[in-house]
């Protein structure tokens, strides 16, 4: 399987790809990516060079550009492929139709992978996109369990690409509208969950911090309580009697005792959540992987995730826990 990770960051790419990163995915400055915030990306410049340190250490380097243009927009995705195509990277990480049919017809050789805003949960879905798009590989979103995922890669339609660790979004990707209610911008159409313009935080006498979306109260944090960036679905809001994460916990995925269920499955890449974050970020918790599918390539059958990689994992985790999200949901 194949490590793939995030880079926000010409420094955050550099320390993916140093600790073993098979591939890297980035964005450019603009809407076209789910992470548009101010200061991540990268411009031109950074992604020749970007490129160019990972085809010299034979790694990959994929471009996301996986939101959904607007009607008027549309020209700009296009070019965003073309400019793709133009650096060298190694495939594009797309999720709007339009988009994928103008990539495999205006640079048929570039290879498109389905991102998972595309949200294709079903091996039929799949089929779609391969045989309209010829998709070389599409991303699962992170709501199904494994035994879906298992049937999903028994059906041998397309490569596929999971979540193996990162923040967690709670609803099916691609399809949510809840920063949209509450700030008229979502990551689907803008690029960004919770713009940042839309932040206000307070502090108050007594040491707490309250933060506000468009005035919207998300959440209230004790004195010396961590604080994660505030989205709405993993906000405390009063219900009955009580306040509590109504939606979801801060919270990581974490699947490294997953990892041979999940090769077993056929899974090709695992992926790594965290554009948002900083090198030291990306550098840590792509040394434990590497590590991890370096020591089940070694002895699949001896394989056990090690209580080290697991502390630095949950050191680096959303909430400071970790958690196998809707993998272990039986229910499902």
């Amino acid at each position: 399987m194949r490590l793939v990770c995030p880079a926000g960051s010409p420094p955050a790419f550099k320390a993916a790809i140093d600790a073993g990163a098979d591939a890297v995915y980035v964005g450019f400055r603009d809407e076209t990516n789910a992470r548009a915030f101010p200061g991540l990306n990268f411009s031109e410049n950074d992604l020749h060079a970007a490129v160019a340190y990972a085809h010299a250490r034979n790694r990959e380097l994929y471009i996301a550009l996986n939101t959904y243009p607007t009607p008027t927009r549309i020209g700009q995705w296009r070019k965003a492929v073309d400019r793709a195509a133009a650096l060298g990277a190694d495939a594009i990480i797309a999720a709007d139709p339009a988009l994928l049919d103008y990539a495999a017809s205006a640079h048929p050789r570039l290879a498109r992978h389905l991102s998972v805003q595309g949200s294709a949960t079903t091996h039929v879905a799949l089929r779609w996109y391969r045989e309209r798009f010829d998709i070389a590989r599409a991303v699962l979103p992170r709501v199904l369990s494994v035994e879906q995922v298992e049937r999903v890669c028994a059906a041998n339609v397309v490569p596929i690409e999971v979540f193996a660790f990162g923040s967690l979004c709670i609803m099916v990707e691609g399809r949510c509208q809840l920063s949209s209610f509450v700030t008229g911008a979502s990551p689907n159409r803008h690029g960004v969950c919770s713009p940042a313009r839309s932040v206000r935080w307070q502090e108050h006498a007594d040491g707490s911090r309250s933060v506000r979306l468009d005035g919207v109260l998300i959440d209230r944090f004790n004195p010396g309580e961590p604080a994660g960036y505030p989205t709405v679905c993993k906000g405390r809001f009063e219900v009955g009697e009580s306040i509590f994460h109504a939606l979801e916990e801060p919270t990581s995925l974490n699947t490294l005792d997953l990892l041979p269920r999940l090769a077993r499955a056929g899974v090709c890449a695992l992926k790594i959540e965290g554009r948002q974050r900083g090198a030291a970020y990306v550098g840590a918790v792509a040394r434990v992987w590497r590590q991890a599918l370096d020591a089940f390539a070694a002895t699949p059958e001896g394989y056990t995730a090690q209580a080290q990689w697991h502390a630095t994992l949950a050191s680096q985790s959303e909430g400071r826990q970790t958690t196998l999200g809707a993998y272990h949901r039986g229910w499902q």
